[in-house]
Protein backbone atom coordinates (compact mmCIF):
# COMPACT_ATOMS: atom_id res chain seq x y z
CA UNK A 1 0.00 0.00 0.00
CA UNK A 2 1.23 3.20 -1.24
CA UNK A 3 2.21 6.13 1.95
CA UNK A 4 -0.70 7.90 2.89
CA UNK A 5 0.75 11.30 2.31
CA UNK A 6 2.62 10.62 -0.56
CA UNK A 7 -0.60 8.90 -1.68
CA UNK A 8 -2.98 12.31 -0.96
CA UNK A 9 -0.24 14.63 -2.48
CA UNK A 10 -0.38 12.73 -5.56
CA UNK A 11 -4.43 12.81 -5.84
CA UNK A 12 -4.37 16.73 -5.56
CA UNK A 13 -1.73 17.35 -8.37
CA UNK A 14 -3.89 14.81 -10.15
CA UNK A 15 -6.75 17.14 -9.54
CA UNK A 16 -4.82 19.90 -10.61
CA UNK A 17 -4.04 18.17 -14.07
CA UNK A 18 -8.25 16.97 -14.50
CA UNK A 19 -9.17 20.66 -13.86
CA UNK A 20 -6.52 22.34 -16.30
CA UNK A 21 -8.93 19.77 -18.38
CA UNK A 22 -12.09 21.40 -17.94
CA UNK A 23 -13.18 17.92 -15.99
CA UNK A 24 -16.42 18.61 -13.70
CA UNK A 25 -15.82 18.36 -10.51
CA UNK A 26 -18.22 15.15 -9.41
CA UNK A 27 -15.98 13.36 -12.27
CA UNK A 28 -12.89 14.33 -10.36
CA UNK A 29 -13.99 13.23 -7.36
CA UNK A 30 -15.09 9.81 -9.53
CA UNK A 31 -11.14 9.59 -10.29
CA UNK A 32 -9.55 10.35 -7.64
CA UNK A 33 -11.68 7.93 -5.58
CA UNK A 34 -10.57 4.80 -8.47
CA UNK A 35 -6.82 6.04 -7.53
CA UNK A 36 -7.09 6.02 -3.93
CA UNK A 37 -9.08 2.24 -4.01
CA UNK A 38 -6.10 0.95 -6.84
CA UNK A 39 -3.47 2.70 -4.25
CA UNK A 40 -4.59 0.95 -1.65
CA UNK A 41 -4.10 -2.43 -2.60
CA UNK A 42 -1.22 -2.37 -4.71
CA UNK A 43 2.34 -0.32 -3.65
CA UNK A 44 2.83 0.82 -7.49
CA UNK A 45 1.73 0.86 -10.87
CA UNK A 46 2.28 -2.32 -13.22
CA UNK A 47 0.58 -3.78 -15.72
CA UNK A 48 0.11 -6.86 -13.44
CA UNK A 49 -1.45 -5.30 -11.09
CA UNK A 50 -3.83 -3.16 -13.30
CA UNK A 51 -4.95 -6.43 -14.65
CA UNK A 52 -5.72 -7.79 -11.32
CA UNK A 53 -7.18 -4.42 -10.23
CA UNK A 54 -9.57 -5.35 -12.86
CA UNK A 55 -10.49 -8.74 -11.89
CA UNK A 56 -11.08 -7.43 -8.64
CA UNK A 57 -13.58 -4.33 -10.25
CA UNK A 58 -15.34 -7.37 -11.94
CA UNK A 59 -15.98 -9.36 -9.45
CA UNK A 60 -17.76 -6.96 -7.31
CA UNK A 61 -19.76 -4.18 -10.00
CA UNK A 62 -21.81 -3.66 -12.93
CA UNK A 63 -20.03 -3.96 -16.21
CA UNK A 64 -20.63 0.18 -16.16
CA UNK A 65 -18.75 0.79 -13.28
CA UNK A 66 -15.81 -1.21 -14.10
CA UNK A 67 -15.56 0.88 -17.19
CA UNK A 68 -16.15 3.81 -15.13
CA UNK A 69 -13.42 3.26 -12.95
CA UNK A 70 -11.17 1.92 -15.42
CA UNK A 71 -11.59 5.12 -17.20
CA UNK A 72 -10.66 6.81 -14.17
CA UNK A 73 -7.34 4.73 -14.19
CA UNK A 74 -6.63 5.54 -17.52
CA UNK A 75 -6.71 9.26 -16.98
CA UNK A 76 -4.12 8.50 -13.90
CA UNK A 77 -1.93 6.86 -16.47
CA UNK A 78 -2.25 9.43 -19.07
CA UNK A 79 -1.64 11.99 -16.48
CA UNK A 80 1.44 10.16 -15.35
CA UNK A 81 2.64 10.10 -18.36
CA UNK A 82 2.35 13.58 -18.99
CA UNK A 83 4.30 14.66 -16.23
CA UNK A 84 7.00 11.75 -17.30
CA UNK A 85 7.02 10.86 -13.62
CA UNK A 86 8.99 7.53 -13.43
CA UNK A 87 6.45 5.69 -15.07
CA UNK A 88 7.50 1.94 -16.11
CA UNK A 89 8.41 1.92 -20.03
CA UNK A 90 5.82 -0.62 -20.47
CA UNK A 91 3.00 2.13 -19.40
CA UNK A 92 4.05 4.64 -20.92
CA UNK A 93 1.06 4.33 -23.41
CA UNK A 94 -0.73 1.11 -21.48
CA UNK A 95 -4.32 1.41 -21.27
CA UNK A 96 -6.38 -0.92 -19.44
CA UNK A 97 -9.11 -2.49 -21.51
CA UNK A 98 -12.54 -2.27 -20.84
CA UNK A 99 -15.00 -4.85 -20.07
CA UNK A 100 -17.33 -5.68 -23.27
CA UNK A 101 -21.13 -5.57 -22.41
CA UNK A 102 -23.92 -6.94 -24.07
CA UNK A 103 -25.29 -3.89 -26.30
CA UNK A 104 -29.25 -3.97 -26.17
CA UNK A 105 -30.46 -3.73 -29.70
CA UNK A 106 -33.11 -1.56 -29.09
CA UNK A 107 -33.69 1.55 -26.53
CA UNK A 108 -37.73 1.55 -25.38
CA UNK A 109 -37.04 5.01 -23.05
CA UNK A 110 -37.92 7.13 -26.06
CA UNK A 111 -40.71 9.08 -26.24
CA UNK A 112 -42.89 8.55 -29.55
CA UNK A 113 -43.42 11.59 -32.10
CA UNK A 114 -46.94 11.16 -31.58
CA UNK A 115 -47.13 10.93 -27.36
CA UNK A 116 -44.58 14.53 -27.90
CA UNK A 117 -47.42 15.95 -30.30
CA UNK A 118 -49.78 15.16 -26.95
CA UNK A 119 -47.68 16.07 -24.26
CA UNK A 120 -47.60 19.68 -26.11
CA UNK A 121 -50.62 19.78 -27.34
CA UNK A 122 -52.46 19.13 -24.14
CA UNK A 123 -50.29 21.22 -21.97
CA UNK A 124 -51.03 24.26 -24.48
CA UNK A 125 -54.83 23.55 -23.79
CA UNK A 126 -54.29 23.48 -20.19
CA UNK A 127 -52.66 26.79 -20.07
CA UNK A 128 -49.83 25.39 -18.87
CA UNK A 129 -47.09 27.70 -20.82
CA UNK A 130 -44.41 26.79 -18.62
CA UNK A 131 -44.21 23.44 -19.16
CA UNK A 132 -45.36 23.67 -23.13
CA UNK A 133 -42.24 25.73 -23.69
CA UNK A 134 -39.99 23.42 -21.99
CA UNK A 135 -41.19 20.05 -23.65
CA UNK A 136 -40.72 22.61 -26.99
CA UNK A 137 -36.94 23.22 -25.87
CA UNK A 138 -36.10 20.01 -25.26
CA UNK A 139 -37.45 17.86 -27.96
CA UNK A 140 -36.41 21.03 -30.56
CA UNK A 141 -33.19 21.89 -29.45
CA UNK A 142 -31.57 18.60 -28.33
CA UNK A 143 -30.41 20.43 -25.23
CA UNK A 144 -29.21 18.46 -22.27
CA UNK A 145 -31.70 19.96 -19.43
CA UNK A 146 -28.53 21.51 -17.46
CA UNK A 147 -28.31 23.11 -20.70
CA UNK A 148 -32.32 24.15 -21.05
CA UNK A 149 -31.96 25.78 -17.16
CA UNK A 150 -29.58 28.05 -18.78
CA UNK A 151 -31.19 28.97 -21.41
CA UNK A 152 -32.19 33.33 -21.53
CA UNK A 153 -34.40 35.49 -22.98
CA UNK A 154 -31.39 37.47 -24.55
CA UNK A 155 -30.29 34.19 -26.22
CA UNK A 156 -33.87 33.49 -27.75
CA UNK A 157 -33.03 37.30 -30.18
CA UNK A 158 -29.69 35.59 -31.15
CA UNK A 159 -31.52 32.21 -32.26
CA UNK A 160 -28.64 30.44 -30.05
CA UNK A 161 -26.88 30.19 -27.01
CA UNK A 162 -23.12 29.70 -26.30
CA UNK A 163 -21.90 27.62 -23.56
CA UNK A 164 -18.34 27.40 -22.41
CA UNK A 165 -16.67 24.52 -20.79
CA UNK A 166 -13.23 25.11 -18.40
CA UNK A 167 -10.99 24.11 -21.03
CA UNK A 168 -12.18 26.21 -23.59
CA UNK A 169 -14.50 24.47 -25.50
CA UNK A 170 -17.68 26.10 -27.01
CA UNK A 171 -20.72 24.40 -27.17
CA UNK A 172 -23.49 26.00 -29.39
CA UNK A 173 -27.31 25.28 -29.30
CA UNK A 174 -29.20 26.96 -31.89
CA UNK A 175 -33.21 27.69 -31.44
CA UNK A 176 -35.24 27.43 -34.33
CA UNK A 177 -37.26 30.82 -35.39
CA UNK A 178 -40.62 29.88 -35.36
CA UNK A 179 -39.73 28.55 -31.34
CA UNK A 180 -37.72 32.02 -30.68
CA UNK A 181 -40.99 33.56 -31.82
CA UNK A 182 -43.06 31.77 -30.14
CA UNK A 183 -41.61 32.20 -26.66
CA UNK A 184 -41.19 35.97 -26.99
CA UNK A 185 -44.43 36.15 -27.12
CA UNK A 186 -45.01 34.31 -23.94
CA UNK A 187 -42.32 36.37 -22.57
CA UNK A 188 -43.25 39.47 -23.44
CA UNK A 189 -46.87 38.43 -22.14
CA UNK A 190 -45.13 37.76 -18.48
CA UNK A 191 -43.22 41.39 -19.00
CA UNK A 192 -39.97 39.51 -19.24
CA UNK A 193 -37.18 40.74 -21.62
CA UNK A 194 -34.09 39.66 -20.13
CA UNK A 195 -32.27 36.86 -17.84
CA UNK A 196 -33.62 33.16 -17.35
CA UNK A 197 -36.78 32.22 -18.86
CA UNK A 198 -37.57 28.85 -17.05
CA UNK A 199 -37.56 29.80 -13.14
CA UNK A 200 -39.11 28.35 -9.97
CA UNK A 201 -41.10 29.85 -7.26
CA UNK A 202 -38.78 31.14 -5.89
CA UNK A 203 -37.10 33.32 -8.69
CA UNK A 204 -34.07 30.85 -9.57
CA UNK A 205 -33.70 28.52 -12.59
CA UNK A 206 -35.68 25.41 -11.96
CA UNK A 207 -33.53 22.29 -11.01
CA UNK A 208 -33.00 19.28 -13.71
CA UNK A 209 -34.50 16.82 -10.73
CA UNK A 210 -37.22 19.06 -10.25
CA UNK A 211 -38.10 19.18 -14.73
CA UNK A 212 -37.51 15.51 -14.18
CA UNK A 213 -40.18 14.50 -11.62
CA UNK A 214 -42.59 17.04 -12.88
CA UNK A 215 -42.54 16.02 -16.26
CA UNK A 216 -43.51 12.09 -15.32
CA UNK A 217 -46.38 13.46 -13.35
CA UNK A 218 -47.78 15.10 -16.85
CA UNK A 219 -46.61 12.15 -18.78
CA UNK A 220 -49.14 10.41 -15.97
CA UNK A 221 -51.68 12.79 -15.86
CA UNK A 222 -52.07 12.28 -19.75
CA UNK A 223 -52.09 8.68 -20.41
CA UNK A 224 -48.30 8.69 -21.65
CA UNK A 225 -46.07 6.01 -20.32
CA UNK A 226 -43.36 7.90 -17.71
CA UNK A 227 -40.80 5.21 -18.36
CA UNK A 228 -40.44 7.15 -22.03
CA UNK A 229 -40.91 11.02 -21.08
CA UNK A 230 -37.81 12.02 -19.11
CA UNK A 231 -35.07 15.02 -20.27
CA UNK A 232 -32.94 12.71 -22.23
CA UNK A 233 -35.70 11.00 -24.33
CA UNK A 234 -36.72 14.42 -25.42
CA UNK A 235 -32.74 14.52 -26.63
CA UNK A 236 -32.84 11.48 -28.11
CA UNK A 237 -35.94 12.10 -30.12
CA UNK A 238 -34.71 15.11 -31.28
CA UNK A 239 -31.24 13.10 -32.77
CA UNK A 240 -33.34 10.26 -34.24
CA UNK A 241 -35.98 12.90 -36.31
CA UNK A 242 -32.68 15.26 -37.00
CA UNK A 243 -31.65 12.16 -38.39
CA UNK A 244 -34.57 11.73 -40.89
CA UNK A 245 -35.01 14.69 -42.07
CA UNK A 246 -30.73 15.06 -42.54
CA UNK A 247 -29.11 11.78 -42.22
CA UNK A 248 -25.54 13.60 -41.10
CA UNK A 249 -24.50 12.12 -38.30
CA UNK A 250 -21.77 14.09 -37.94
CA UNK A 251 -22.95 17.85 -38.01
CA UNK A 252 -26.08 16.06 -35.69
CA UNK A 253 -22.89 15.07 -33.17
CA UNK A 254 -21.74 18.31 -33.13
CA UNK A 255 -24.96 19.78 -32.31
CA UNK A 256 -25.34 17.41 -29.73
CA UNK A 257 -22.00 18.03 -28.44
CA UNK A 258 -20.75 14.82 -28.70
CA UNK A 259 -16.76 14.35 -28.91
CA UNK A 260 -16.86 11.13 -30.52
CA UNK A 261 -19.46 10.16 -33.53
CA UNK A 262 -19.72 6.78 -31.79
CA UNK A 263 -21.53 8.53 -28.58
CA UNK A 264 -23.77 9.63 -31.64
CA UNK A 265 -24.72 6.47 -32.75
CA UNK A 266 -26.50 5.62 -29.71
CA UNK A 267 -29.67 7.28 -31.03
CA UNK A 268 -29.76 5.03 -34.77
CA UNK A 269 -30.88 2.44 -32.06
CA UNK A 270 -34.63 1.64 -33.01
CA UNK A 271 -37.36 0.92 -29.87
CA UNK A 272 -38.53 -2.51 -30.03
CA UNK A 273 -41.71 -1.24 -31.35
CA UNK A 274 -39.71 0.40 -34.11
CA UNK A 275 -37.81 -3.10 -34.99
CA UNK A 276 -41.53 -5.41 -34.68
CA UNK A 277 -43.26 -3.02 -36.91
CA UNK A 278 -40.27 -3.19 -39.75
CA UNK A 279 -40.05 -6.87 -39.45
CA UNK A 280 -43.71 -7.28 -39.58
CA UNK A 281 -43.60 -5.13 -43.05
CA UNK A 282 -40.42 -6.89 -44.49
CA UNK A 283 -41.33 -10.34 -43.30
CA UNK A 284 -43.61 -11.64 -45.70
CA UNK A 285 -42.30 -14.90 -46.58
Amino acid sequence: MKDMDVLQEELDNFQLYLKKKGIAHNTIVSYQSTVRQYYLRYPELTVDHLLDYKAYLIKRYSPSTVNAKIYGINKFLRYRSTIQKEIPPSLEKYQVPAVKRQQKTFADQVISNEDYRRLKKRLKEDGNDFWYFIVRFLGATGSRVSELVQIKAEHLRLGYMDLYSKGGKTRRIYFPDTLCEECLLWLAKKDVSSGFIFLNRRGKPVSPRGINSQLKKYAERYGIDPATVCPHAFRHLYAKNFLLKFNDISLLADLLGHESIETTKIYLTQTSSEQKALIDKIILW
